[in-house]
Protein backbone atom coordinates (compact mmCIF):
# COMPACT_ATOMS: atom_id res chain seq x y z
CA UNK A 1 0.00 0.00 0.00
CA UNK A 2 1.10 3.60 -0.91
CA UNK A 3 0.27 6.86 0.18
CA UNK A 4 -1.36 8.82 -2.42
CA UNK A 5 0.40 12.16 -3.38
CA UNK A 6 -1.88 14.33 -1.17
CA UNK A 7 -0.91 12.68 1.55
CA UNK A 8 2.04 12.78 4.08
CA UNK A 9 2.87 10.61 6.21
CA UNK A 10 3.85 13.20 9.20
CA UNK A 11 1.51 16.25 10.03
CA UNK A 12 1.62 18.69 12.76
CA UNK A 13 -1.42 20.65 13.46
CA UNK A 14 -1.05 24.15 13.89
CA UNK A 15 -4.20 26.58 15.87
CA UNK A 16 -4.96 30.11 15.40
CA UNK A 17 -4.79 33.41 17.53
CA UNK A 18 -7.65 33.21 19.98
CA UNK A 19 -11.08 34.29 18.86
CA UNK A 20 -13.18 36.66 20.25
CA UNK A 21 -17.12 36.52 19.09
CA UNK A 22 -20.55 38.38 20.49
CA UNK A 23 -22.82 36.19 21.99
CA UNK A 24 -25.08 34.95 19.39
CA UNK A 25 -22.94 35.20 16.47
CA UNK A 26 -20.66 32.32 14.73
CA UNK A 27 -17.17 31.65 15.90
CA UNK A 28 -14.74 30.12 13.40
CA UNK A 29 -12.23 28.60 15.61
CA UNK A 30 -9.03 28.21 13.00
CA UNK A 31 -7.11 25.10 12.70
CA UNK A 32 -5.22 23.28 9.89
CA UNK A 33 -2.33 20.67 8.77
CA UNK A 34 1.04 21.85 8.39
CA UNK A 35 2.18 20.42 5.19
CA UNK A 36 -1.21 20.61 3.69
CA UNK A 37 -2.43 18.10 2.72
CA UNK A 38 -6.15 15.96 2.60
CA UNK A 39 -8.06 15.48 6.14
CA UNK A 40 -11.02 13.52 4.63
CA UNK A 41 -9.71 9.87 5.65
CA UNK A 42 -8.45 11.45 9.14
CA UNK A 43 -10.75 11.38 12.45
CA UNK A 44 -10.66 15.15 13.40
CA UNK A 45 -11.78 16.07 17.14
CA UNK A 46 -12.60 19.41 18.59
CA UNK A 47 -12.96 19.22 22.81
CA UNK A 48 -13.21 21.52 25.32
CA UNK A 49 -10.45 21.02 28.49
CA UNK A 50 -10.91 17.80 29.99
CA UNK A 51 -13.65 16.96 28.20
CA UNK A 52 -11.93 14.40 25.30
CA UNK A 53 -14.53 11.61 25.09
CA UNK A 54 -17.56 14.06 25.35
CA UNK A 55 -16.45 16.70 22.11
CA UNK A 56 -17.72 19.09 20.74
CA UNK A 57 -17.06 17.87 17.26
CA UNK A 58 -16.17 14.48 16.30
CA UNK A 59 -15.50 13.80 12.46
CA UNK A 60 -14.37 10.14 11.66
CA UNK A 61 -14.76 7.41 8.94
CA UNK A 62 -15.80 10.25 6.10
CA UNK A 63 -18.67 11.82 8.17
CA UNK A 64 -19.62 13.38 11.74
CA UNK A 65 -20.09 11.51 14.50
CA UNK A 66 -22.71 12.17 16.82
CA UNK A 67 -22.97 9.45 19.23
CA UNK A 68 -20.45 10.71 21.95
CA UNK A 69 -21.25 14.37 21.50
CA UNK A 70 -21.51 16.97 24.40
CA UNK A 71 -25.50 18.00 24.09
CA UNK A 72 -25.07 21.59 24.15
CA UNK A 73 -23.26 21.56 21.09
CA UNK A 74 -25.70 19.39 18.72
CA UNK A 75 -26.58 21.27 15.80
CA UNK A 76 -24.34 24.26 16.21
CA UNK A 77 -21.41 22.63 14.87
CA UNK A 78 -19.81 21.95 11.40
CA UNK A 79 -16.28 22.49 9.62
CA UNK A 80 -15.38 25.98 8.78
CA UNK A 81 -12.87 27.97 6.88
CA UNK A 82 -10.53 29.93 8.18
CA UNK A 83 -9.77 31.74 4.65
CA UNK A 84 -11.06 32.50 1.35
CA UNK A 85 -8.49 30.39 -0.07
CA UNK A 86 -9.08 27.72 1.89
CA UNK A 87 -10.71 24.25 0.07
CA UNK A 88 -11.86 23.02 3.69
CA UNK A 89 -11.04 18.85 4.22
CA UNK A 90 -9.15 18.67 1.09
CA UNK A 91 -6.20 20.89 1.91
CA UNK A 92 -5.86 19.96 5.71
CA UNK A 93 -8.86 22.70 6.95
CA UNK A 94 -10.02 21.57 9.75
CA UNK A 95 -11.54 24.37 11.43
CA UNK A 96 -14.61 24.42 13.67
CA UNK A 97 -17.62 26.82 12.96
CA UNK A 98 -19.38 27.43 16.26
CA UNK A 99 -23.22 28.95 15.42
CA UNK A 100 -25.25 30.61 18.27
CA UNK A 101 -22.07 31.16 20.45
CA UNK A 102 -23.40 30.77 24.20
CA UNK A 103 -21.31 33.27 27.24
CA UNK A 104 -20.66 29.37 28.75
CA UNK A 105 -19.00 28.69 25.41
CA UNK A 106 -15.56 30.41 25.96
CA UNK A 107 -12.59 28.63 27.02
CA UNK A 108 -9.69 26.70 24.83
CA UNK A 109 -11.12 24.18 22.50
CA UNK A 110 -8.34 21.64 21.34
CA UNK A 111 -8.43 20.59 17.57
CA UNK A 112 -6.96 17.04 17.66
CA UNK A 113 -6.38 15.25 14.08
CA UNK A 114 -5.12 11.47 13.91
CA UNK A 115 -4.41 9.29 11.34
CA UNK A 116 -3.27 5.81 10.74
CA UNK A 117 0.21 6.59 11.72
CA UNK A 118 0.09 9.96 13.75
CA UNK A 119 -1.47 12.23 15.85
CA UNK A 120 -1.29 15.55 16.76
CA UNK A 121 -2.96 18.76 18.68
CA UNK A 122 -2.79 22.07 18.98
CA UNK A 123 -5.47 24.83 21.01
CA UNK A 124 -7.29 28.10 20.59
CA UNK A 125 -9.14 30.15 22.86
CA UNK A 126 -12.25 31.51 22.43
CA UNK A 127 -13.47 34.53 24.51
CA UNK A 128 -17.51 35.66 24.12
CA UNK A 129 -18.82 39.10 24.87
CA UNK A 130 -22.56 39.76 25.01
CA UNK A 131 -25.17 41.13 27.09
CA UNK A 132 -25.20 39.44 30.11
CA UNK A 133 -27.90 39.18 32.88
CA UNK A 134 -25.81 41.84 34.95
CA UNK A 135 -22.88 44.27 34.03
CA UNK A 136 -19.15 43.04 33.51
CA UNK A 137 -16.23 44.16 32.19
CA UNK A 138 -13.57 42.19 30.14
CA UNK A 139 -10.37 43.07 29.80
CA UNK A 140 -8.11 41.23 27.08
CA UNK A 141 -4.39 41.40 25.97
CA UNK A 142 -2.03 39.61 23.14
CA UNK A 143 1.26 39.47 21.71
CA UNK A 144 2.97 38.92 25.50
CA UNK A 145 6.08 37.31 26.09
CA UNK A 146 6.45 35.52 29.44
CA UNK A 147 3.11 35.78 30.70
CA UNK A 148 2.13 39.02 32.01
CA UNK A 149 -0.34 39.52 35.19
CA UNK A 150 -3.56 41.05 35.05
CA UNK A 151 -5.05 42.95 37.82
CA UNK A 152 -8.49 44.31 38.32
CA UNK A 153 -8.45 47.16 41.25
CA UNK A 154 -11.57 49.33 42.60
CA UNK A 155 -10.75 52.75 44.05
CA UNK A 156 -8.62 51.58 46.71
CA UNK A 157 -8.45 47.29 47.24
CA UNK A 158 -8.14 44.98 44.37
CA UNK A 159 -10.68 43.07 42.77
CA UNK A 160 -10.92 39.32 42.32
CA UNK A 161 -12.01 38.32 38.99
CA UNK A 162 -14.52 36.05 37.46
CA UNK A 163 -12.72 34.59 34.89
CA UNK A 164 -9.43 34.76 33.71
CA UNK A 165 -8.22 32.58 30.85
CA UNK A 166 -4.23 32.33 29.60
CA UNK A 167 -3.64 31.02 26.05
CA UNK A 168 -0.48 30.62 23.39
CA UNK A 169 -0.54 31.23 19.87
CA UNK A 170 1.35 29.09 17.52
CA UNK A 171 4.35 31.58 17.93
CA UNK A 172 4.53 30.94 21.21
CA UNK A 173 3.37 34.65 22.57
CA UNK A 174 0.72 34.58 25.56
CA UNK A 175 -2.91 35.74 25.86
CA UNK A 176 -5.10 36.79 28.74
CA UNK A 177 -8.80 37.26 28.96
CA UNK A 178 -10.12 38.06 32.15
CA UNK A 179 -14.28 38.92 32.91
CA UNK A 180 -15.27 40.86 36.00
CA UNK A 181 -18.82 41.60 37.42
CA UNK A 182 -19.32 45.34 37.81
CA UNK A 183 -21.43 45.51 40.82
CA UNK A 184 -20.32 47.71 43.78
CA UNK A 185 -17.74 49.41 42.36
CA UNK A 186 -18.14 53.03 40.65
CA UNK A 187 -14.19 52.86 39.38
CA UNK A 188 -12.56 49.57 37.95
CA UNK A 189 -9.06 49.91 36.22
CA UNK A 190 -7.49 46.69 34.49
CA UNK A 191 -3.80 46.53 34.47
CA UNK A 192 -1.70 44.03 32.62
CA UNK A 193 2.44 43.74 31.90
CA UNK A 194 5.40 41.99 33.59
CA UNK A 195 6.85 41.73 36.70
CA UNK A 196 9.98 43.84 35.67
CA UNK A 197 7.67 46.48 33.28
CA UNK A 198 5.44 48.84 34.34
CA UNK A 199 1.92 47.59 33.77
CA UNK A 200 -0.79 49.15 30.95
CA UNK A 201 -3.95 50.47 32.79
CA UNK A 202 -6.86 51.50 31.90
CA UNK A 203 -9.56 52.99 33.64
CA UNK A 204 -13.59 52.76 33.85
CA UNK A 205 -15.80 54.91 35.79
CA UNK A 206 -19.28 53.16 35.99
CA UNK A 207 -22.65 55.28 36.66
CA UNK A 208 -25.84 53.78 37.68
CA UNK A 209 -26.19 50.81 35.06
CA UNK A 210 -29.61 51.09 33.23
CA UNK A 211 -31.78 47.93 32.86
CA UNK A 212 -30.47 45.17 29.85
CA UNK A 213 -27.40 47.56 29.77
CA UNK A 214 -23.95 45.69 30.15
CA UNK A 215 -20.30 47.26 29.89
CA UNK A 216 -17.49 45.85 28.38
CA UNK A 217 -14.32 47.33 27.78
CA UNK A 218 -10.62 46.63 27.20
CA UNK A 219 -9.01 44.44 24.24
CA UNK A 220 -5.54 45.35 23.51
CA UNK A 221 -3.99 42.62 21.16
CA UNK A 222 -1.99 42.99 17.99
CA UNK A 223 -3.95 41.46 15.28
CA UNK A 224 -7.85 41.47 15.18
CA UNK A 225 -10.48 38.89 14.97
CA UNK A 226 -13.51 40.13 15.53
CA UNK A 227 -16.95 40.41 15.19
CA UNK A 228 -19.44 43.10 15.89
CA UNK A 229 -23.18 43.28 16.61
CA UNK A 230 -25.58 44.65 13.83
CA UNK A 231 -26.11 48.76 14.02
CA UNK A 232 -24.74 51.60 15.66
CA UNK A 233 -27.97 51.92 18.02
CA UNK A 234 -26.96 48.26 18.82
CA UNK A 235 -23.23 49.80 20.32
CA UNK A 236 -22.75 47.81 23.33
CA UNK A 237 -19.78 49.73 24.92
CA UNK A 238 -17.18 47.03 24.04
CA UNK A 239 -13.95 49.36 23.61
CA UNK A 240 -10.73 47.99 23.54
CA UNK A 241 -7.41 49.12 24.66
CA UNK A 242 -4.38 47.41 23.17
CA UNK A 243 -2.55 46.73 26.27
CA UNK A 244 -0.54 43.47 24.53
CA UNK A 245 1.83 45.90 22.32
CA UNK A 246 3.90 46.66 25.93
CA UNK A 247 4.89 43.00 26.77
CA UNK A 248 7.86 41.92 25.95
CA UNK A 249 8.26 40.17 21.85
CA UNK A 250 10.55 36.68 21.12
CA UNK A 251 11.28 36.62 17.27
CA UNK A 252 12.64 32.99 17.48
CA UNK A 253 13.14 33.25 13.77
CA UNK A 254 15.86 35.53 14.24
CA UNK A 255 17.41 34.80 17.61
CA UNK A 256 16.13 38.27 18.89
CA UNK A 257 14.56 39.05 22.11
CA UNK A 258 12.87 42.41 22.74
CA UNK A 259 11.91 43.89 26.12
CA UNK A 260 9.45 45.62 24.66
CA UNK A 261 6.42 44.66 22.16
CA UNK A 262 5.36 48.51 21.68
CA UNK A 263 7.97 49.05 18.79
CA UNK A 264 7.39 45.91 16.98
CA UNK A 265 3.94 45.46 16.97
CA UNK A 266 3.66 48.90 15.24
CA UNK A 267 5.74 47.95 12.43
CA UNK A 268 3.72 44.54 12.24
CA UNK A 269 0.82 47.18 11.18
CA UNK A 270 3.17 49.09 9.08
CA UNK A 271 1.87 47.55 6.06
CA UNK A 272 -1.72 48.19 6.42
CA UNK A 273 -0.77 51.88 7.15
CA UNK A 274 1.24 52.04 3.76
CA UNK A 275 -1.66 50.65 1.80
CA UNK A 276 -4.26 52.85 3.67
CA UNK A 277 -3.17 56.30 4.42
CA UNK A 278 -5.55 58.69 2.65
CA UNK A 279 -4.98 62.38 2.38
CA UNK A 280 -7.41 64.04 4.56
CA UNK A 281 -8.58 67.44 4.48
CA UNK A 282 -10.87 69.54 6.15
CA UNK A 283 -14.31 70.58 4.83
CA UNK A 284 -15.34 74.21 4.22
CA UNK A 285 -17.17 75.83 6.91
CA UNK A 286 -19.01 78.94 7.94
CA UNK A 287 -18.33 77.97 11.49
CA UNK A 288 -17.36 81.72 12.95
CA UNK A 289 -15.94 79.86 15.97
CA UNK A 290 -12.67 77.36 14.44
CA UNK A 291 -10.31 78.93 11.69
CA UNK A 292 -9.28 76.64 8.90
CA UNK A 293 -5.59 77.40 6.47
CA UNK A 294 -5.15 75.64 3.56
CA UNK A 295 -7.78 72.69 3.94
CA UNK A 296 -4.77 71.27 6.36
CA UNK A 297 -4.63 73.46 9.22
CA UNK A 298 -7.59 74.15 12.16
CA UNK A 299 -7.95 76.26 15.49
CA UNK A 300 -10.45 77.75 17.48
CA UNK A 301 -11.16 81.53 16.04
CA UNK A 302 -9.52 83.38 19.18
CA UNK A 303 -13.24 85.04 19.95
CA UNK A 304 -13.53 86.94 23.42
CA UNK A 305 -16.32 84.83 24.26
CA UNK A 306 -17.66 81.51 23.38
CA UNK A 307 -21.28 80.85 24.19
CA UNK A 308 -20.29 77.78 25.74
CA UNK A 309 -17.76 79.09 27.67
CA UNK A 310 -14.28 77.08 28.42
CA UNK A 311 -15.63 73.96 27.60
CA UNK A 312 -15.22 71.99 24.13
CA UNK A 313 -18.02 71.10 22.70
CA UNK A 314 -19.67 70.85 19.20
CA UNK A 315 -19.18 74.22 18.92
CA UNK A 316 -15.16 73.93 17.50
CA UNK A 317 -15.55 70.73 15.58
CA UNK A 318 -15.07 70.09 12.62
CA UNK A 319 -15.62 67.38 9.63
CA UNK A 320 -13.01 66.00 6.97
CA UNK A 321 -12.98 64.56 3.84
CA UNK A 322 -12.63 61.58 1.78
CA UNK A 323 -15.74 59.74 3.86
CA UNK A 324 -15.46 56.16 4.14
CA UNK A 325 -17.96 53.36 3.79
CA UNK A 326 -15.96 50.09 3.51
CA UNK A 327 -12.15 49.59 3.61
CA UNK A 328 -9.10 49.87 6.00
CA UNK A 329 -7.96 54.04 6.08
CA UNK A 330 -5.01 55.55 8.46
CA UNK A 331 -4.36 59.06 8.77
CA UNK A 332 -2.28 61.57 11.58
CA UNK A 333 -2.92 64.65 13.23
CA UNK A 334 -0.09 66.78 14.22
CA UNK A 335 -0.78 68.69 17.97
CA UNK A 336 2.44 70.38 18.63
CA UNK A 337 4.20 73.43 17.08
CA UNK A 338 7.95 74.97 17.38
CA UNK A 339 7.82 77.34 20.15
CA UNK A 340 4.26 77.00 20.98
CA UNK A 341 4.15 73.20 23.04
CA UNK A 342 1.86 70.60 22.61
CA UNK A 343 -2.29 70.78 22.43
CA UNK A 344 -3.68 70.46 25.40
CA UNK A 345 -7.49 70.69 24.03
CA UNK A 346 -8.50 68.47 21.71
CA UNK A 347 -11.13 65.84 19.78
CA UNK A 348 -9.92 63.00 17.07
CA UNK A 349 -11.71 60.62 15.81
CA UNK A 350 -14.96 59.86 12.67
CA UNK A 351 -18.65 60.32 12.67
CA UNK A 352 -21.41 59.76 10.37
CA UNK A 353 -23.39 62.46 11.26
CA UNK A 354 -24.14 64.53 7.72
CA UNK A 355 -22.94 67.33 9.62
CA UNK A 356 -21.66 68.35 13.14
CA UNK A 357 -24.57 70.28 14.98
CA UNK A 358 -23.48 73.52 16.23
CA UNK A 359 -25.71 72.54 19.50
CA UNK A 360 -24.62 73.52 23.22
CA UNK A 361 -27.09 70.76 24.38
CA UNK A 362 -26.30 68.22 21.95
CA UNK A 363 -23.58 65.63 24.08
CA UNK A 364 -21.76 63.77 20.98
CA UNK A 365 -21.16 59.53 22.00
CA UNK A 366 -21.09 56.21 20.40
CA UNK A 367 -24.74 55.89 20.73
CA UNK A 368 -25.41 59.26 17.94
CA UNK A 369 -22.62 58.52 15.83
CA UNK A 370 -19.72 59.67 17.39
CA UNK A 371 -16.48 58.04 18.12
CA UNK A 372 -13.14 60.03 18.96
CA UNK A 373 -10.26 60.50 21.45
CA UNK A 374 -9.91 63.38 22.93
CA UNK A 375 -7.60 65.49 25.43
CA UNK A 376 -8.29 68.66 28.22
CA UNK A 377 -6.12 70.75 29.79
CA UNK A 378 -6.70 69.84 33.52
CA UNK A 379 -6.17 65.89 32.79
CA UNK A 380 -2.54 66.31 31.24
CA UNK A 381 -2.05 62.41 32.14
CA UNK A 382 -5.23 60.71 30.61
CA UNK A 383 -7.21 60.88 27.82
CA UNK A 384 -10.41 59.73 26.98
CA UNK A 385 -12.94 57.77 25.21
CA UNK A 386 -16.27 59.47 24.26
CA UNK A 387 -17.79 56.14 25.28
CA UNK A 388 -21.02 55.37 27.90
CA UNK A 389 -19.61 55.83 30.14
CA UNK A 390 -16.65 57.10 30.02
CA UNK A 391 -12.89 55.35 29.78
CA UNK A 392 -9.65 57.01 29.97
CA UNK A 393 -6.46 55.64 28.97
CA UNK A 394 -3.24 56.39 31.08
CA UNK A 395 -0.65 58.60 28.79
CA UNK A 396 3.24 59.39 29.63
CA UNK A 397 3.05 62.27 28.10
CA UNK A 398 0.37 64.26 26.06
CA UNK A 399 0.78 63.05 22.74
CA UNK A 400 2.50 65.18 20.06
CA UNK A 401 1.03 63.39 16.55
CA UNK A 402 -1.81 61.14 16.94
CA UNK A 403 -2.71 58.47 14.10
CA UNK A 404 -5.79 56.84 13.02
CA UNK A 405 -6.81 53.60 11.74
CA UNK A 406 -10.32 53.21 10.99
CA UNK A 407 -11.22 49.43 9.77
CA UNK A 408 -14.24 50.22 8.25
CA UNK A 409 -15.29 46.75 7.82
CA UNK A 410 -14.06 45.06 10.79
CA UNK A 411 -15.69 47.87 13.42
CA UNK A 412 -12.21 49.01 14.57
CA UNK A 413 -11.03 52.68 15.01
CA UNK A 414 -7.92 52.24 16.89
CA UNK A 415 -5.32 55.67 17.89
CA UNK A 416 -1.75 55.49 18.09
CA UNK A 417 1.24 58.10 19.64
CA UNK A 418 3.17 58.23 16.54
CA UNK A 419 6.35 59.21 18.46
CA UNK A 420 6.83 56.65 20.87
CA UNK A 421 5.14 54.08 18.37
CA UNK A 422 2.62 52.53 20.55
CA UNK A 423 -1.38 52.48 20.30
CA UNK A 424 -3.05 54.09 23.12
CA UNK A 425 -6.75 52.52 22.21
CA UNK A 426 -9.39 51.31 20.46
CA UNK A 427 -13.06 51.19 19.74
CA UNK A 428 -14.81 48.27 18.59
CA UNK A 429 -18.27 49.00 17.12
CA UNK A 430 -20.54 48.46 14.05
CA UNK A 431 -20.51 51.34 11.40
CA UNK A 432 -23.00 52.19 9.46
CA UNK A 433 -23.23 54.21 6.07
CA UNK A 434 -20.28 56.61 5.54
CA UNK A 435 -18.31 58.04 8.17
CA UNK A 436 -16.06 60.88 8.38
CA UNK A 437 -13.19 62.01 9.92
CA UNK A 438 -13.76 64.28 13.08
CA UNK A 439 -11.54 67.26 14.30
CA UNK A 440 -11.88 69.65 17.40
CA UNK A 441 -9.08 72.21 18.00
CA UNK A 442 -10.35 72.97 21.60
CA UNK A 443 -9.65 76.58 22.69
CA UNK A 444 -6.69 78.75 23.49
CA UNK A 445 -3.67 75.98 22.38
CA UNK A 446 -1.70 75.14 19.34
CA UNK A 447 -3.59 74.48 15.80
CA UNK A 448 -3.84 71.15 14.62
CA UNK A 449 -2.47 70.06 11.37
CA UNK A 450 -3.21 66.96 9.28
CA UNK A 451 -0.35 65.32 7.76
CA UNK A 452 -0.18 63.00 4.44
CA UNK A 453 3.05 61.11 2.89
Amino acid sequence: WQLPAAFSENFAVQAGSPVSVQRGLTATLPCWLVPSQSAEDMEVRWYRDGHFDTPAMLYKSRKLDHGSQDPSYAGRVLFGSRGLTSDGLKTGDVSLNLADVAVEDAGNYTCFVSSDKVFDSSSVSLHVTGEWDESGIICESEGWYPRPELRWTGRTTDLPADSLVYSNDPAGLFSVHSWLRAAGSSEVSCSVGLSSKEAKVARLRLGSPQEGNRVSFVRWKNENKKQRDAAVLAFHLRVGFFLGWMGGFRDTSRGVSYSSCSCCALLQKQRFFLSSTVNVELEKTENPYIKIAGSKIIRDAGVREFPDGDAVTCLTAARGTPRFSSGRHYWEVSMSKDNAGVKKSWWIGVTNNTQVLQNLSFSPNTSNGFWFLSSSPNRGETVQCNTEPEVSFHVQSRPKTVGVYLDYDQGELSFYNVEDKSLIGSVATKFTGEVFPLFNPGKGDPSMKFNFY
